[in-house]
């Protein structure tokens, strides 16, 4: 079916800008595959039913929008002070004086530009193949683009349990900068990695990220977007559970004119863990969207997708959130809690949870709130002595405490905490 004309237009001013990266073998033939799929799919419009709460013109734009740097000050950048492998990209580009030596116990890392050149590679069987399977029953060319347009990234495959975290830094300079990585995880039967993101990457930053875990291995998955208010970005996580197998995902997003992070889980084995959750906090002309698709696929399987928004001064958050229970998935237990606190008349949260089921024996609930900060509580706290702006920012805390809670880590949650207390602090109301 041919595309309509206004997604063919956007797409060919999109494609205008970019060519497929140089090389020969199993990548080649991956990112032309993608080129295909993206071709058949074009970009998205807000008529897409999945795109309906969020403008995708920014990132349909031939070019990235300019966006400023903003200086941290003081603050250390988060993870800085674990003890981890350091992997650090300048605007999408591997800095290899900044980075440390690709080398861990129980792991190995390499660069994508230079495995891609490789005739036979484990990525193979995971690069492209998870994006691929998560294009079905939703559309998601962005992904597409990034799977074949991508020039680096890293492969990760953990053999054992990692000796310490590996941490991925994106730092930003150029401010018209548009970076591109995709990075693929392969957990062997039994392993356990912690992998930590952190920066704000680009002025516009498209990222995907493929995860594979076998039976009876841990994957622990942490993020903190944020700094650069004008920045925008696109991410995607791809995951597959073995049975018996876990994975937790938290991302913290503080700033940023428009953010979207869009997760899509399959569990395929019995007995697996999924839990994936979010704090955000936004001020002024901030857009985020979550966008996350679970599919349990295997007896006695659980997830949990837990997402809280704190918006203020116009700022607009999306959750769209299902859960799909296949035939003979019993014994599921599903979870999905998308709750905002809106610190003003202005700010808005625009939800669309989903539950679909075709198994019998199951426990899956899903609930979204929105509402204002309780004044009950505020003003208990003010009677004695609190000031209004210290209450609010202990209200905040509160009410985002159940997300934070998901990160097995009490080291990371409690740095997490501490950087939306600065965050408040600096955004939260006076009096």
């Amino acid at each position: 079916m041919p595309l309509p004309k206004a997604k063919e237009d956007a797409l060919s001013a999109r494609l205008e800008r970019l060519s497929l990266p140089a090389g020969k073998g199993w990548l080649a033939t991956v990112r032309s595959e993608a080129l295909a799929r993206l071709q058949s799919m074009g970009l998205p419009a807000r008529r897409d039913e999945y795109w309906r709460y969020t403008d995708p013109a920014s990132l349909n734009a031939p070019e990235a929008p300019p966006a400023a740097r903003f200086e941290a000050g003081d603050e250390t950048p988060p993870f800085e002070d674990m003890d981890g492998l350091k992997i650090v990209f300048v605007d999408g580009v591997f800095d290899p004086v900044a980075s440390d030596d690709l080398t861990l116990a129980g792991v190995r890392i390499e660069r994508l530009s230079q495995a891609g050149a490789a005739d036979i590679h484990w990525a193979q069987a995971i690069y492209g193949a998870l994006e691929a399977r998560g294009q079905t029953p939703v559309a998601r060319p962005f992904a597409a683009l990034n799977t074949a347009f991508a020039t680096d990234g890293v492969l990760v495959h953990v053999m054992g349990k990692a000796a310490k975290p590996v941490t991925l830094v994106y730092r930003h300079v150029s401010e018209t900068s548009d970076a591109i990585l995709h990075h693929c995880v392969k957990l062997d039967p039994g392993a356990e990695l912690t992998l930590l993101e952190s920066g704000p990457a680009a002025a516009r930053f498209s990222k995907v990220m493929e995860v594979d875990i076998a039976d009876g291995a841990v994957f622990h998955h942490i993020r903190v977007q944020g700094r650069d208010h004008e920045r925008r970005a696109m991410t995607h996580l791809f995951a597959r559970l073995g049975a018996r197998s876990e994975m937790r995902s938290f991302t913290l997003t503080a700033n940023g004119r428009l953010t979207r992070n869009e997760a899509v889980v399959e569990l395929t084995g019995p007995e697996g863990r999924a839990h994936l959750a979010g704090a955000i906090v936004g001020d002024g002309d901030f857009h985020h969207d979550d966008t996350v698709f679970v599919t349990h696929a295997a007896e006695s399987c659980e997830s949990r997708q837990v997402f809280k928004k704190v918006l203020m001064n116009g700022a607009t958050g999306v959750f769209q959130g299902k859960i799909l229970v296949k035939p003979g998935a019993q014994k599921t237990d599903g979870y999905q809690i998308s709750q905002a606190l809106l610190l003003d008349e202005d700010s808005q949260f625009l939800a669309k949870p989903e539950l679909e089921i075709y198994a019998d024996d199951v426990k899956c609930s899903h609930g979204s709130t929105s509402g204002a900060i309780d004044e009950t509580a505020l003003f208990y706290l003010r009677s004695r002595g609190v000031p209004r702006r210290t209450a609010q920012a202990l209200l905040v805390l509160a009410f985002l405490a159940e997300a934070i809670q998901e990160i097995a880590d009490e080291g990371i949650a409690e740095d997490i905490r501490a950087r939306l207390e600065r965050w408040l602090a600096r955004h939260g109301s006076k009096g």
